[in-house]
């Protein structure tokens, strides 16, 4: 519900003529960040917020902004919903890999190829579809569209992902996610050799300053994005390696964008990359989530999971040749 008397003190147009909610900044607001202050003008969840900001529909003073900008007085902000989306979700008999499920969750071994929720071009099929038919009723549980999903593998990632069952586990889980105290590891190929054993990638990520669908580095709007790697194999005579990643924040195609900007761009990735011949053949990029730990939203106990790494990702590094392991690797724990 938007608050009437929020919207008055800030000089607020509800909706102008072109669809946008515009409002402009009171001296109350001085300094509040633009998703928190929107949010609570509009009546809109925050995270639906981010989404707009993300998109690049939310302009404050005329300019694109990233959701930490704080405003100044008087700036006006102007945001530009995105349009709903109306599907029919209906539940679909697909072969789930669950590793784990109880009252309140579910865990499985995403499949590559397999799209977490429905979206234009993909109203069926989805992760959410087999989850509706083997769970039954999560309606309402994260939202109309993605009933259930805390948070999204893309679709040509494999591996490890967790779904709540009830609201009380989709809150307890999402704010882990969000306080980026969950457990990620992913393993992944990447076209190149690097000198150092491992590193650390710390570059915003926020829209592509050209091509909306897809994220970048290069962009004046980008959110904080961390990403850890180290290297587990050395393919030395086809130029490529296999890598841990543990990345501390969760943007979109982060690990992909981050590596591709380091040099190291994911084997099989058309998108941020160039795959052509042995890449080509995979038909996905080759980044696998092989670990998942959290804590138990209702019993409050620490849990894990692994998924092994899947077969076409094996018989690509089996195909790669002999490799080179590095010292502390080659020494165990």
């Amino acid at each position: 519900m938007i608050d009437e008397e929020a919207l008055q003190s800030n000089s607020a147009e509800v909706e102008n003529s072109t669809g946008a909610l515009v409002f402009s900044v009171d001296e109350t607001s001085v300094g509040t960040r633009v998703d928190t202050l929107l949010a609570q003008l509009s009546g809109v969840s925050r995270a639906q917020i981010r989404r707009w900001i993300d998109a690049g529909r939310v302009r404050v003073s005329g300019d694109v902004v990233r959701a930490s900008r704080k405003v100044a007085l008087g700036e006006p902000i102007e945001a530009h919903p995105l349009e709903p989306i109306e599907m029919e979700l209906r539940p679909e008999p697909i072969e789930l890999v669950v590793l784990h499920e109880d009252e309140d969750l579910i865990v499985v071994d995403k499949p590559a190829g397999l799209v977490v929720h429905p979206a234009p071009g993909h109203p069926n099929g989805t992760l959410v579809n087999a989850l509706l038919h083997h769970c039954g009723d999560l309606a309402g549980i994260g939202g109309v569209l993605r009933p259930g999903i805390v948070h999204r593998l893309d679709r040509g990632t494999s591996g490890v992902l967790v779904a709540a069952k009830n609201d009380a586990s989709h809150q307890h889980l999402s704010r882990q996610f969000a306080e980026h105290s969950i457990d990620r590891i992913y393993r992944t190929l990447v076209r190149g050799v690097p000198r150092a054993d491992a590193g650390r990638i710390d570059r915003p990520i926020g829209r592509h300053p050209r091509d909306r669908k897809r994220m970048s580095v290069e962009t004046k709007v980008g959110r904080d994005s961390i990403t850890n790697w180290r290297v587990l194999r050395r393919f030395r005579e086809v130029g490529a390696s296999e890598l841990e990643i543990r990345p501390e924040t969760g943007r979109t195609h982060q690990i992909r964008v981050h590596l591709s900007s380091a040099g190291l761009p994911v084997v099989g990735d058309v998108v941020y990359g160039r795959a052509r011949g042995r890449d080509a053949v995979l038909g996905r990029p080759a980044l696998h989530a092989e670990h998942l730990g959290f804590e138990h939203p209702r019993a409050g106990e620490r849990m894990s999971f692994d998924a092994p790494v899947p077969a076409d990702l094996m018989e690509l590094m089996a195909d790669f040749g002999p490799a080179d392991v590095p010292t502390d690797i080659r020494a165990g724990p």
